[in-house]
This record gives structure tokens, sequence and C-alpha cells, in this order.
């Protein structure tokens, strides 16, 4: 009986020896171990929405796991965002957005979460300079020639926004103190209506992102006065920055990030970090972005903390231009 009984001890003890062995086995699993959710806080078709799907393909073949794209549009991106938020923080979703989503609405809207705390910076991705862009016909060939008929004809110039608060807005604002000039601000609900009446001459200019009116410089549509970054476009090296063209300082542009939700595991946060290093390094991802009109941000400020010091640093500098300028938002 005895005997019997070692037997079926010791079978037991085997079976559960194997069994403790299998799970951990599973717990020690390198993530991920399913497919990841990234979340574009946009509608379907825009920029964020293409460089996310583009990233996500050169993503997966690093990871092993799709990437699906969840699009979560409204009010500026916030519900997006505060989707991401109260997701669990486990790696499985990812937060990607623009400085308007993930800086900008901090200073705009009073939101139920924390932009600088309540998610995890994975990668500074890129940045995109806003382009000064005046109607074909517009007087002034150049900056220091716009800023002069500015001065001249004070709030009789028409500028066109994507809408209140988007970064082309407090650009304008911001062009508008380093100048001491006074114009108008047209809001709509895009650059798309934005450009149409732009073409058309129902409005002077406009200060938006790039790659917005590649296809108008191509066709000799508009007249491009200068681009708001440190370089040149490479798709367009004819163009001058701000600086080259007289007003040495003045720098805006839309800026690309990454994040997850805060406390997600240092180790998940290494390794996306990493995988998205090695995506930007790669040749090919770098032809599209400059594509895109998307400048790739600088090695050395690729890291998780990189991210974090440059939002707190751009908050600290645009959330005062909302409040002085006492913008309202519906």
């Amino acid at each position: 009986m005895s005997d019997l009984f070692s037997r079926r001890w010791l079978a037991s003890m085997a079976v559960a020896i194997i069994a403790f062995g299998w799970v951990g086995g599973l717990a020690a699993q390198p993530y991920p171990i399913r497919p990841i959710t990234m979340i574009v806080p946009f509608p379907a078709g825009g920029a964020t929405d293409t460089l996310a799907r583009f990233l996500a393909e050169n993503m997966r073949e690093r990871l092993g796991q799709p990437i699906i794209i969840e699009n979560v549009g409204g009010a500026a991106g916030t519900i997006g965002v505060g989707r991401a938020v109260r997701s669990p923080a486990d790696g499985y979703t990812l937060s990607i957005g623009t400085s308007t989503t993930h800086m900008l609405t901090g200073g705009l809207y009073t939101l139920p979460f924390d932009l600088l705390r309540d998610l995890e910076p994975i990668i500074y991705i890129g940045s995109e300079p806003l382009l000064l862009a005046a109607r074909k016909d517009f007087p002034a060939n150049d900056l220091k020639g716009l800023i002069a008929y500015l001065k001249a004809n004070p709030d009789k110039v028409s500028v066109g926004i994507a809408g209140v608060g988007a970064t082309g807005h407090l650009a304008g604002i911001a062009f508008q103190k380093a100048t001491s000039t006074k114009f108008q601000f047209v809001p709509y609900r895009g650059n798309a209506p934005a450009m149409q009446d732009l073409l058309a001459g129902q409005i002077d200019f406009m200060m938006e992102p790039s790659s917005n009116f590649k296809s108008l410089i191509a066709t000799d549509s508009i007249k491009p006065i200068a681009v708001t970054g440190k370089a040149r476009l490479r798709s367009s090296p004819n163009i001058p920055t701000v600086e080259e063209a007289g007003l040495p300082g003045f720098t805006a542009s839309l800026w690309y990030g990454l994040w997850v939700p805060k406390d997600t595991p240092k180790d998940i946060v290494e390794k996306l970090n990493v995988t998205l290093r090695e995506v930007l390094a790669d040749p090919t991802v770098r032809k599209r972005f400059d594509d895109l009109g998307i400048q790739i941000s600088p090695r050395d400020r690729q890291s998780p903390e990189a991210l974090r010091v440059f939002q707190k640093v751009e908050a600290e500098r645009w959330w005062p231009v909302i409040k002085a300028s006492n913008i309202k938002m519906e």
C-alpha cells in the first residue's frame, strides 16, 4: 500500500512540476505575445493616420505581432488620448499623436487627465515645419515683403486656420507678436476647406504643416513664402526658412510622438523605444519620411526621457500663449 501511495505521490509531483514549468514558461514569454493596438486620435485618412499605419507595418516586422490601428477622433484628439490613458498599462495599447493632441490641448481644455503625467513617453518621432503660403496673386513675394504689407494694412489681411487653437492658429498668434503685426484669423474645419479658399483667393495666406501644400507647390498654385523649421524642406529646397528670410529665432512645427499608459513596465517601454529607433534608422523609412515632409528626430533625442523633457518645454512655451490670447474653445 505504501508503494502504491509513493508511486501516486511521485506521479502527482511530476505532473505539478510539469504544469508549473508550463505556466512559468508562459509568464517568461517575451513581450509581445498578442496583437497591439495603436490609438490614432483622428479619423482615418489624415496625416497622423497615414504615419501611424506606416510605422505600424514596420514595427510588426520587428515585434512579430500585428499593430491594429484604432481611429478615435473628436474634441481635438482628447477623446482618443483619454481612451489610451484609461487602458491597461501592459504595453498592448499605444498612443500616437501630435503636439496638438499631446501638448496644446492641455492648455486649451480642462481635461480629466494630465498629459504630462498620465502617459509614459516612448519616443519623439519627428516634426513637420509649418509653411507660410499666400494666394498666388498676393502683393508680397517674400517674408520681408509680407511683414511690410501686414504693417501697412493692419487687420485687413485674412489668414485661414484649420481650427481655433490648432497649431497654425497659435503659430500665427506668435508670428503677430514677433512681427508686431495684426491680421484676421478665419477658422475652418480642417486644412482642406481652408486651402480651397486660398486657391480661390478668398483668404490671403495660411501657416499650416508643410505637407498640406505639397501638391499645390508642385503645380505652382500658391505662393510659398517661408518654412518655420530650422532647416529647409528636402522636397522644396528653394523655399527659405523664416530665419533665413529675415525673422531670427522664430520656429514652429507640428511634432509627432508615441506614448503608452502610465506605469507600463520599464522593460516594455525600453523594447518599444528600441524598436522605434530601429524603424527610424531604416533608409527606406527615412526616404518615406522625406516624402511625407517629416524631419526625423535626432538620434540623441529619441529616448523616452527626451520626449518627456521636450513635451514639458513645449507646454511651457505654448500654454502661456493660449492663456494670454484668451482663446475660447466651444
